[in-house]
Order: structure tokens, then sequence, then C-alpha cells
């Protein structure tokens, strides 16, 4: 029996596969903390009237080898050929995954397929490439002289870049060229952040797109002309060029209610709609959380040997029984956190559409950037393009369009209904649904889902080093490291502090690494 408990605060990727990894590497009893009544953090699935919903848009691909067998190990991929095994190739090797049991039937339930990507940008009324590629249709959306003004505008960059490179605007002109940064890139992310992109830093285009240019772009798109194996990992493609993925079939939060079944079979314990309210912490070390029910309001005090934080930063520091210095208080206060709103519409067509011999069809896409400055609306999932399993009738369109905003922000505090009708007339006036298609909607609020790249982050090192000298407290994931993790990362973090624990090491320098360097970084070396 475990004679050590570690107490985990979030139950979200981080969170449960940190639980896992106590479970089956170690003597310690991992007990999780979730502040509301679901698990999966931002990896959840809602289901609503059989259509399911996730908060924004979860591929199950990474670079890691690590990841990658975690996730399979949960849930098996879909075999393609009977119940024979399945070969896929990655890294010039190939690898036979054998089906194990009725999981691997594509008809279960409990599956992993493979998912095609098509992603775009709608912009000008118009659909673009994602990364943008400069064949005809796009020369034709854009007009020919502003697409000489982006070639000349990326050739002076390459040749003149920006030095020293501070911000993100900075980053982003370095790549692509002045001019196809005010086309494509400015107004979209600063509708997404809420904040100009000469005051983001650096560090956030360092985190998703480093190895991303038009370069690249171009050399991929060449690429694709040739016929090459199935790389399910696709090691040497960076993120945002990636053609396919795997994805459970009844949404992202299907791979974590699995994780947490086979916690709690393990003797792994979940408690949820409890909030921290204190961190009891003696010397360098933490002693007892006090959690609220938020449904009874009981208080309770829990005791560990380990600790684990995938709250947001901000609120743990917050809660802290010795309280900050100042300047440490200063710098936690000053991290700005960006929240999301996702409407879910249920429409009975679109009125894009995709051209085929047999008439127009539903668009491929799984997920839209909408580059429109006259909407608020900044992307739109069409889920019925991540599987069967998504969408209860098949005769109807599913969507969720996502909103990026603060909680001061006047759409956050709008009515469900008063933001669904926001909603449609939005994709009603860029010409995507027509209002009175729209038969069914909900909507999901999700705060602090982005932490932002501005504020004082860039202060985090001093106060990532007060926090990390508490021994036995170890920050994962996204908000507990106020690092825009994707969730393989965030997974990373939690099994790179498992291993620390299991080791006996110390420095938390190692768990910090993650998703900083060459490999995690999503770039070739």
């Amino acid at each position: 029996m475990p004679d050590k408990v570690a107490v985990i605060i979030g139950a979200g990727p981080a969170g449960i596969t940190a639980a896992y990894e106590l479970a089956t590497r170690t003597d310690v009893k991992p007990v999780l903390v979730e502040k509301d009544d679901v698990i999966g953090g931002l990896a959840r699935t809602v289901n609503y009237k059989g259509n399911r919903i996730d908060i924004g848009p979860h591929r199950f691909f990474s670079k890691s080898d690590r990841v990658m067998d975690w996730w399979m190990k949960m849930i098996p991929l879909a075999q393609t050929n009977g119940n024979g095994p399945t070969e896929i190739s990655y890294q010039n090797k190939s690898r036979t995954i054998e089906a194990k049991g009725p999981g691997a039937n594509p008809d279960d339930d409990r599956v992993m397929l493979t998912i095609e990507r098509l992603t775009r940008i709608y912009f000008l009324r118009k659909f673009f490439d994602y990364p943008i590629s400069l064949k005809a249709q796009t020369i034709l959306n854009l007009g020919l002289p502003r697409m000489m003004r982006i070639g000349f505008s990326y050739l002076r960059a390459m040749a003149f870049p920006i030095k020293p490179e501070t911000n993100l605007e900075q980053f982003l002109i370095n790549r692509f060229g002045r001019e196809l940064y005010l086309t494509f890139f400015k107004d979209y992310t600063e509708k997404v952040w809420g904040t100009p992109c000469n005051e983001i830093s650096a560090a956030w285009g360092a985190q998703r797109i480093k190895g991303l240019n038009i370069l690249k772009a171009l050399v991929h798109a060449a690429k694709q002309l040739v016929p090459a194996g199935g790389d399910i990992r696709q090691k040497g493609t960076e993120t945002s060029l990636v053609e396919q993925f795997l994805f459970p079939k009844l949404g992202a939060g299907q791979m974590w209610e699995t994780a947490a079944d086979h916690v709690k079979e393990m003797g792994g314990d979940f408690r949820t709609n409890l909030s921290v309210d204190r961190i009891n912490v003696e010397g360098n070390l933490v002693k007892s959380i006090e959690v609220v029910n938020s449904k009874t309001g009981e208080r309770q005090t829990m005791t560990g040997d380990y600790f684990f934080s995938s709250m947001p930063v901000k609120e743990l520091v917050d809660a802290f029984s010795e309280p900050a210095p100042p300047d440490i208080r200063r710098i936690s206060d000053g991290l700005v956190y960006r929240d999301f709103v996702e409407v879910g519409l249920l429409v009975n067509k679109l009125k894009v559409g995709d051209d085929t011999p047999t008439g127009k069809q539903l668009i491929k896409d799984n997920w839209i950037y909408i580059q429109e400055s006259d909407v608020l609306v900044g992307r739109m999932q069409v889920w019925n393009n991540w599987g069967p399993g998504m969408v209860a009738d098949q005769s109807k369109v599913w969507i969720g369009c996502e909103y990026f905003c603060y909680c001061t922000d006047p759409i956050w505090s709008m009515t469900d209904a008063e933001i669904i009708k926001l909603a449609g007339e939005e994709l009603d006036k860029i010409g995507i649904i027509d209002k009175a298609d729209v038969v069914d909607a909900m909507v999901i609020k999700m705060p602090k889902t982005y932490p932002g790249y501005f504020g004082t982050y860039d202060e985090f090192e001093t106060l990532r080093k007060y926090i990390d000298r508490y021994e036995n407290l170890f920050l994962v994931g996204r908000n507990g490291m106020h690092k825009y993790n994707n969730q393989d990362h965030s997974m990373l973090t939690a099994m790179v502090a498992v291993d620390n624990i299991a080791a006996g090491i110390k420095t938390k320098d190692n768990i910090w690494d993650v998703n900083t360097e060459m490999e995690y970084h999503e770039e070739k070396s």
C-alpha cells in the first residue's frame, strides 16, 4: 500500500498525467482536487444533447514518443483492416500496432481515430490556406499588387531583420515580412490577445511558431506533390503544418476520463467542487492545503508529502500562508490571463461549401481562423470533421464559435441567449451561415484559458525561482507554469516531475525546460 500522498491541484491533462504516473511508478497515492464538477480542465468534452464540443481544438499529435505511447495505451488506435494489425510509419521506420480487444474496432466508442487536418483562414469573405501558400487562388484572392508588396516586404525582412527582437510584432515581421504581418497576423493576434502585438513578448512566438516561416511553408507545399509514407508522428513537421492527427472518437475529454478511471482503479482519489483557499507552508515545504466545497461551503484541510499545482500562478501565490515579499506579489498580480467563450451552434447547413462533381459539400475544415475585423468571433470549429462521434445528427452541422476576451469585457457578462444571438448574427454577417438556420445552441465560458505573455511576464523568472524554493511543490501544466503549452507539453511537465520524485532529483529546471528544448520547440534540429 502507498505510504505517501501527493495532493494534485487541478484535474486537467497535467494533473491526471501526474496522478497516473505516480500510481503506476511510485509508492505515492495521488489525490486530485478539482474546483469544477467535471474533470479534464481545458481538454474536457461537453456533451450537449449528443453533440460533443471541446474547449478549442485538441489534436493528439506529439513529437514525443513517450506521449504518443501513453495516449495509445489509454485508447487504442482504430484498426482499418478488420481486427488485424495496423502499420504506421515514422522517423524512417515502421511500427505495427496490434488489435487489443474490442476497443480496436472502429465501430466501438473507445478508439482513437486518424483525422485528416484542414485549417484555413477566412478573410475578405474568402478562404485562404493556412499557412498562406503562394498559389494561384491566393494571388486571385489578394490581388497581384498586394502579393507583390508581400514578396518585396519578405525579402526586405530577410535582408534587414529587426534586432534585437523583443516583441511579437518584431518576431512576426522578421519571419514573414511587414506586409504579410499587417495582412494576416496583426489584427487576428490582437483579436485573440486584446493587446497590441508590440506589447506581447517575442517568447509567445518562440513558444508557438518558432520553426515556421514562408520558406518552410513553400517547401512543405512542394513536398505534398510527392507521395510519402503516412507518418502519424510527423517529427520533422512544424505543428502548424501537421496534416494528420489522432483524436478520441468521443472528444478530447474521453482521453482524460479514461485515464482517470485507471487512476481510480489503482487507488487514486478524485475530489471535485473543491477550490483551494490556502496553502500552508513552513520553511521550504508545503505542509497542507485548505479547500472549500463550492456546493456545501464545507472547509477541509488536506495534508500530503508532495504537492502538484496546475492552478493559475497568480491564485497560487495569493493562497500561500506566508505572504510573498512585495516584489513577488507585484509580479504575480501583474500576470495577465485571457478568457474564453465558446458557442455551440447546431445549424441546418452552411452557406459556404466545397465544390465537388456531385455539387456543394460541407467544407472539410477542422477549424477556421476568422480574420475578419468587423466581427468579434476569432475561430470556428466544424465538429462534424472531427469524427462521427461528435455530432448526433449527421444531417446537421455542429459548429463552435470561439471568442477570446477578458472577464471584464461586455461579452463575458452577457446572458447565454445574448451570446448565442451575437454568434449567429456574426456568422450570418460574414456569409458563413444564415442565422435562420440555427436550430439549437449552447454556451461555455472558461476563465483563464490563455496565460498572457505581457503584463509582468518578462519578470516571471524571478517569480518562478521564489516558488521553486518549496522543495515538495511542483508546478505543471499551462496555467500552473504560466506557459502557453499544448496538452502534450503539459503532460511532459507532469511526467518529468514524477521522474524527479522517483529518482530523488531536487532540481526543477528539467520541468521548466519542457517545450524550450529543440525537440519540443517543434523545429527540426
